[in-house]
């Protein structure tokens, strides 16, 4: 084989290692336009339980880190960032984690600092890499004695914490809870506890949910107690959401999905991953939950067990009403 034959050789060979390590990802900092793909991509995965505070805005982030105004306005529109901060301000944009959940929505938090104004926004997008939601979950304040925190559960409900050392050295805390509502793509507040202990009556996510199947009921005792059933995507299934306090509110518990009828009277929530397990087992007037490893779920020291009477429905009056005759 002739020398030149062998060098020839020797720069195709370059040529396909060269591509076969694919093409470098763009910096996102700059002005030219990146496909959403590169844009999620930025962020690095994190686990659930996640959690971020109001102390990531004292760390110092890397230039190469920063999300230019303009690449983020290519998926994220410009009402999110001017209800936020104001029209026309300039803002820092950093990534600080993804959630994905498989063949459905991908969460991003984003921390954004626009003058000496301060935000953590969630932004998700659908398995198709369009934008759905966002809205800002933490915004610090200037008072020492409180800690904000963010995060998601295993269930992908976004929890906001604020807790405030008073002067007598007891701790008062307050929670926001919110879910995705992919019917009218934004979140929506779930449950509030404000800051100083008084708890308002609590939402229910799925209430607006079909309700043919013959235990699609509310079942529950008070304001805070409630499992919700409703109907599933198939015949064969049921939607839940299921929050409970108990020990004078000291212990709670939350959860929301989607169950299999193993019997006519029996569901199961199992999903691949969670350790968590949940029985209904049904009666024409009540349900009796039972559950098996569920404790990220709720507090330590009590369960999801219990039985719960089934609520008679008010149907709403605007459906009962006859129309008026002239």
């Amino acid at each position: 084989m002739s020398v030149f034959k062998k060098v020839l050789i020797l720069l195709l060979a370059v040529v396909l290692v060269t591509g076969c390590k694919g093409k470098k990802k763009p910096p996102l900092s700059g002005e030219d336009p990146v496909e959403v793909a590169d844009f999620i991509d930025f962020f690095q995965p994190v686990n659930l339980p996640c959690q971020f505070s109001d102390s990531v805005f004292q760390k110092k982030e890397k230039d190469s880190l920063l999300i230019s105004a303009k690449v983020f306005a290519q998926f994220v529109p410009d009402s999110l960032l001017s209800k936020t901060f104001g029209k026309g301000m300039k803002s820092k944009i950093y990534p600080l984690g993804k959630v994905e959940i498989a063949k459905a929505e991908t969460y991003l938090f984003t921390k954004i600092i626009a003058g000496d104004k301060k935000a953590i926004l969630i932004l998700c997008f659908d398995s198709k890499q369009q934008f759905i939601a966002g809205m800002p979950v933490l915004l610090p304040d200037q008072q020492t004695s409180t800690l904000q925190t963010v995060g998601m559960d295993k269930g992908h409900t976004i929890i906001k914490t604020i807790q405030r050392k008073n002067a007598d050295g007891s701790i008062s805390e307050g929670k926001d809870v919110y879910v995705l509502n992919t019917e009218t793509k934004n979140f929506m507040l779930i449950m509030t506890d404000a800051l100083d202990d008084k708890v308002t009556e609590l939402l229910n996510p799925i209430d607006t949910l079909p309700r043919k199947n013959k235990f699609s009921a509310d079942y529950g005792t008070g304001k805070t107690n409630l499992v919700s059933v409703r109907d599933g995507r198939k015949t064969d299934r049921i939607t839940f959401f299921i929050h409970f306090e108990k020990n004078n509110g000291e212990c709670t518990g939350e959860l929301k999905g989607e169950a299999m009828l193993r019997s006519s009277t029996m569901a199961e929530y199992r999903e691949g991953g969670d350790p968590c397990i949940l029985k209904f087992n049904f009666t024409s007037s009540s349900v009796t939950v039972t559950e098996e490893s569920c404790g990220s779920r709720r507090g330590l020291n009590c369960s999801f067990d219990g039985r719960f009477q089934r609520r008679k429905y008010i149907q709403p009056l605007s459906a009962t009403r006859s129309p008026i005759k002239k």
